[in-house]
């Protein structure tokens, strides 16, 4: 899979800061798991712990019940989430991300689904077998930050939006379609933000965060995320 995209023009390695004005043609790597070890967690991402308000290594947050671990098919690195009756997320945090969407809007990758959570509808019962979230400084009246979640959805049609306060849902895949082969997807997160929330987007995002979760359908999730990109490139 981490040759499902072509890379033209610039290439930026994942980690280094992009330049201030992108130049056409252009793809940021943020993540192909290609450096990372087999069944461990790639090194850049994180737990955000809600109680102590700050990322934390992911490790002690995985257990047999709920995990983010790299696998390997075919000579391909990937990450692989598994529930059993929780949630689970990993982030990447904008100190790492970098990402000026005024110039990189499209947000691209790659996933399967193996399980979805069984009856779960995200306008129902609020289980994503796998979402990408993005994450902005911005927020509502609360003080909780505003998000798109992109999710594959059990039982939802393909752009289905469902509001849930300070995050808008959009299904960007759904199992009524299709489980079990690789699927791409692209989003152009500054129209994204400007249809739900009505305002253009702050110039960078806070954080990625990749989620996959079980807990209101008490089932299984299994779900794989490769070739996380940004480009200017629709």
């Amino acid at each position: 899979m981490s040759t499902l995209f072509p890379i033209v023009g610039l290439l930026l390695v994942f980690g280094q800061p992009s330049s201030c004005t992108a130049p056409p043609d252009t793809t940021v790597i943020l993540e192909n798991f290609e450096a990372a070890v087999e069944g461990g967690l790639p090194a850049a991402w994180r737990f955000f712990s809600r109680s102590k308000r700050r990322f934390e290594a992911p490790d002690r947050f995985m257990d047999d019940t709920g995990r983010f671990s790299v696998m390997q098919e075919d000579g391909n690195l990937f990450l692989r989430a598994y529930t059993a009756g929780t949630a689970r997320r990993v982030s990447l945090p904008g100190e790492t991300l970098r990402w000026e969407l005024p110039e990189l809007p499209y947000l691209r990758w790659a996933w399967r689904a193996h399980r979805l959570p069984e009856g779960a509808r995200e306008d129902r019962v609020n289980d994503s077998g796998a979402a990408v979230y993005v994450s902005f400084a911005k927020t509502d009246w609360l003080g909780r930050p505003l998000s798109i979640k992109y999710v594959y959805s059990t039982g939802l049609p393909r752009e289905s939006v469902i509001s849930t306060g300070n995050v808008k849902i959009i299904v960007v895949s759904s199992g009524l379609e299709e489980t079990g082969e690789w699927v791409q997807v692209t989003r152009n997160v500054v129209e994204d933000y400007r249809s739900i929330f009505g305002t253009a987007p702050p110039n960078a995002p806070t954080a990625i965060t990749l989620w996959s979760d079980s807990d209101n359908t008490d089932s299984v999730a299994e779900v794989d995320f490769d070739n996380i990109t940004l480009t200017n490139l629709p």
